[in-house]
């Protein structure tokens, strides 16, 4: 519930309402786009990055806080294992259960191959289930690949790998079909007519949806088809080393089960790493919108068997995590709440930057405003936010629009008698996404053989920033590719002696390079919180 302070600030949103219908407020010129960002853009903060003193990555700047853990002790350096009698042998080894994860699996039991997925919680505990506003894709006569292909590549500051951008496009249509088919129940209009929308840096009405809950309704779909196939599913076991063959190849993975504690062994012809984001690291103090498994378990997997990483010096910050109530303090504000024209305001009720820039320049922006110009909105936690005028949605497309396309929203903030179609909604950026991840081809492929990564920890699709509904997108085409290609190629490996050598090997260079890594393993697996206190930027 808002404090009677905050109900009289409010006044003023309603007071400046009339006059802001209506009326479109004018975008950034790019050169005050590139000033406020690095002005005031996270990514651009020096002392939130640090180098790299060992692996591939040498010398390249990471978040800190992903450093100390790619810059640790594997979680096995003292476990006895016998490699020799693996608890699994499969094909096909898929790590992660988002929706990346079910994906590959399906694709690759398509291929004919013996599939496993292990996850670290339940199958369907990802990011995907909290996914909101929309998956793109151009499929409308107005609408092309090459113009889905030019939003993506700008709004990644043109730093994206084009053959990954290529086939993120080319295959969403689709994507969209075959989603369909499965059964997700997209939003259409009363001639079955897919519904699309804008999002934030996007030229064309292409983002489709299943009201605000897109990711779970996808999410729903493929953990469903992933069952009804019988693909062999292992809950609450999380994966903590991979395993290479004495070639130098992937061959599998050492697991860890979190009900009994026990380490196994799970050999494999091919695996794909899904495991997703690394919000749960907190980078830079920030409130995340991430799940508690987001931990950055696969980047760093992946960077000690020796993958390499791209874009890891640049992270996506949404520009509207919720700020208050302190119970849902960074909950994702689906960016469909400014697709639907709700617009963000300052102390005074003033609007200050247009609704539906591009999420990096959003974020600054808001930064921009709390921080140096002071006319952020406190809250009794000490968090300073703006308002997100949701209310104008109704009076845009009438009433009941609200109650019809942001249910979840509505009844998100309503558990803390905050009605949205009321009163405004409190902001600010929270940790959303990381833009960079394990290099990938367009197969989803790594520098490894046989090792494939699909999903939130790849890089190089998005850039250094990604549009909204390309994360969903990116997960369903990558997810499927990496599967149907590993599927493909499990059936020509010949597996040799099972290894662990680069696990010592990495010891020894971060005693090389003399790294402390006293009090510190990895993957983090689950964060820790020991206080109750707000996060505070």
């Amino acid at each position: 519930m808002y404090t009677h302070q905050m109900m009289e600030l409010i006044k003023k949103v309603e007071a400046t309402r009339p006059r802001r219908k209506g009326v479109d407020y004018p975008r950034m010129a790019p050169q005050e786009r590139q000033e406020v960002l690095r002005n005031f853009h996270p990514d651009f903060i020096a002392d939130g990055f640090r180098p790299l003193k060992v692996g591939v990555n040498k010398g390249d700047k990471v978040p800190r806080e992903l450093a100390d853990l790619i810059e640790a002790r594997s979680r096995i350096a003292n476990v006895s294992l016998n490699l020799e009698d693996p608890t699994y042998d499969v094909d096909v080894l898929v790590i992660g259960g988002g929706g990346a994860g079910a994906a590959a699996a399906l694709s690759a039991l398509g291929k004919g191959a013996d599939v496993l997925l292990v996850t670290k919680l339940r199958f369907g505990d990802a990011n995907t289930m909290m996914a909101q506003g929309g998956i793109q894709a151009a499929d409308k006569a107005n609408d092309s690949p090459e113009i889905h292909y030019l939003d993506v590549i700008g709004g990644g500051h043109f730093t994206n790998v084009p053959s990954l951008v290529r086939a993120l496009v080319n295959d969403a249509p689709m994507v969209i079909k075959w989603l369909e088919e499965l059964g997700t129940f997209f939003d259409k209009d009363e001639q079955g007519n897919m519904l699309t929308a804008h999002g934030g840096g996007t030229s064309r009405k292409r983002m489709h949806a299943a009201r605000d809950y897109t990711g779970a309704e996808i999410m729903r779909t493929l953990r469903d088809e992933a069952f009804n196939k019988g693909i062999k599913v292992i809950e609450f076991c999380a994966a903590v080393e991979l395993l290479l063959d004495t070639e130098g190849k992937a061959a599998g993975a050492i697991l860890f089960n979190l009900e009994t504690e026990e380490y196994l062994v799970a050999r494999a012809k091919t695996v794909i790493l899904a495991l997703g984001g690394s919000g749960r690291l907190h980078f830079q103090g920030f409130p995340t919108t991430n799940h508690y498994g987001a931990t950055a378990d696969g980047l760093v997997m992946g960077y000690r068997a020796g993958a390499k990483l791209a874009f890891m010096d640049t992270i996506q910050y949404h520009p509207t995590g919720a700020a208050y109530p302190p119970q849902i303090l960074g909950l994702l504000v689906t960016e469909k709440v400014r697709g639907l024209g709700a617009t963000p305001l300052n102390i005074n009720g003033e609007q200050f930057v247009h609704h539906l820039e591009t999420r990096d320049v959003e974020s600054a922006a808001i930064i921009r405003e709390c921080s140096e110009r002071k006319l952020g909105i406190p809250t009794p936690t000490g968090m300073v936010g703006v308002w997100l005028d949701c209310p104008l949605i109704d009076l845009i497309h009438g009433e009941g629009t609200i109650e019809k396309q942001l249910p979840a929203m509505l009844r998100q903030f309503a558990r803390f008698d905050v009605d949205i179609r009321k009163v405004p909604m409190l902001i600010y950026p929270a940790l959303h996404y990381q833009n960079g991840g394990l290099m990938i081809d367009e197969n989803g492929a790594t520098a490894i053989e046989n090792l494939y990564v699909a999903g939130e920890n790849s890089g190089g699709i998005h850039g250094r920033n990604r549009l909204m509904g390309n994360s969903l997108l990116d997960i369903l085409v990558f997810g499927r590719r990496a599967g149907w290609h590993a599927g493909e190629k499990c059936k020509e490996v010949q597996l040799k002696q099972l290894s662990l050598d680069h696990v010592d090997n990495y010891h020894r260079e971060l005693a090389q390079n003399g790294v402390d890594t006293a009090g510190r393993v990895s993957p983090m697996l689950l964060p820790r919180y020991t206080h109750r206190e707000a996060l505070q930027v």
